[in-house]
């Protein structure tokens, strides 16, 4: 048993009593912090040296911000949220960080005795668990919205009933048109009072139009990143691929989102091209998984390129009209509506990264990572992609299915290997 899974185990052992649970949470991360921080792996280029560090900082930060922090899921509009100061509690990232704590599975199956449906996303499950159990300390409120995930809703519903905490939810169209930016920027300005009169505090709209203007700043770098990524080889992580995906959500627009784009496109372009087996993933990614981590982590024979979800919107914003460019984000981005949209996204990274597979992660309770493997196969065939979908669960250990998976994996690589 090695030190991560004992520490998990004493957080478990000490889930009755919130408080205690709660320290030993943040004592771990902040060991880890400090780990990374003072103690960092030397095949770590400068910028992913510091992407481990912010990351953990992001979720220290309001879970030692009992008074002014928020629960927000990875597609809520949280540029509000940096504009007011207001610290983000990304769900999606506390659940990666239980898992990473090797005691996901005690929040999962505390979920489900409370009376959770076990086809539940297990993300959310353990969100729901935290705060069944009253681990996580009272936010302000909750921030969500309709898009990509048809959960969001009913869990941050249930989750701002269970605290007594406002809930604001924004309703994303589908279809672009001055009309539907008008409809989602008129939700954007009631959440913002209500985010107010909770908070005491008053946005400023400079300070809004200042974070799009970092936005702005952190897409040209990720477009200059890709045009790299194209040919040239950085070594990468699998957690490391999961905290981009933090960066290109819920913390773009902060200063330090800002300087880790700009350190990784210098990383990038300074790094040296390399003839080597190039993978698209597609949906989210279970950083903990052994066969994976054995074939992608620093790899000098398989590429992990990233997922499609960090890029799902790379256009500029329009600082002067900060309330209508978020709105236009929301609408426009690659993951809102029909699955049809996301195959354009894939698409269009299949046709600028070039990459020699493209493996599809179908996530537990996730019905459209499922649902649109066969299209997303298709559309491959037709460009002569190798394609391989695989089931699994991005958090809940128990569900790894590694043997099988293994064996898959380096099935799938010979006939990559031999083209």
């Amino acid at each position: 048993m090695d030190i991560i899974e004992k520490y998990g185990k004493q957080i478990k052992k000490n889930v009755q009593t919130p408080k205690i649970a709660l320290k030993l949470i943040k004592f771990g991360l902040g060991i880890e912090e400090k780990r990374v921080t003072y103690f960092q792996d030397k095949k770590f280029p400068e910028s992913l040296k510091y992407l481990n560090k912010i990351c953990l900082n992001y979720i220290l930060e309001p879970l030692g911000n009992n008074e002014n922090y928020a629960w927000v899921n990875l597609f809520a509009p949280t540029e509000l949220l940096h504009a007011l100061q207001i610290s983000p509690m990304l769900v999606e990232a506390y659940a990666s960080f239980m898992s990473g704590l090797k005691c996901e599975d005690w929040f999962i199956d505390f979920a489900e005795k409370s009376g959770i449906s076990s086809t539940l996303c297990s993300y959310h499950k353990i969100f729901i668990g935290a705060v069944e159990a009253g681990i996580l300390p009272k936010p302000k409120f909750a921030l969500t919205s309709s898009m990509v995930c048809d959960a969001n809703i009913n869990t941050f519903r249930f989750t701002a009933e269970k605290y007594g905490i406002p809930c604001c939810i924004i309703d994303v169209p589908y279809e672009l048109s001055t009309e539907s930016i008008a409809y989602v920027r008129d939700q954007l300005k009631e959440s913002v009072k209500l985010m107010e009169e909770c908070t005491g505090k008053k946005l400023d709209d400079n300070k809004l139009s200042e974070i799009i203007d970092n936005e702005n700043k952190s897409k040209e770098y990720m477009n200059k990143y890709l045009k790299c990524l194209e040919t040239n080889y950085l070594p990468m992580s699998l957690t490391l691929h999961m905290y981009m995906l933090f960066t290109s959500h819920t913390f773009m627009g902060r200063p330090a989102t800002l300087k880790f784009y700009k350190m990784l496109s210098e990383d990038i372009t300074k790094s040296k091209a390399a003839s080597i087996n190039k993978v698209l993933w597609v949906h989210v990614i279970p950083f903990w998984n052994e066969p994976l981590k054995e074939y992608f982590n620093f790899s000098e024979k398989y590429q992990l390129l990233g997922y499609d979800m960090i890029f799902d919107h790379l256009e500029p914003m329009d600082s002067s009209h900060p309330y209508e460019a978020i709105a236009k984000k929301l609408i426009e981005n690659k993951l809102n509506g029909p699955f049809s949209r996301k195959l354009e996204l894939v698409e269009n990274l299949v046709d600028r990264l070039h990459p020699d597979a493209v493996i599809n992660f179908c996530h537990w309770g996730c019905k459209q990572s499922s649902g649109g493997a066969v299209l997303l196969k298709n559309m491959l065939r037709e460009k002569n992609i190798p394609f391989l979908s695989i089931d699994g669960d991005g958090v809940d250990r128990r569900n790894a299915h590694e043997g099988q998976l293994r064996t898959r994996l380096e099935a799938f690589f010979e006939i990559i290997e031999k083209r």
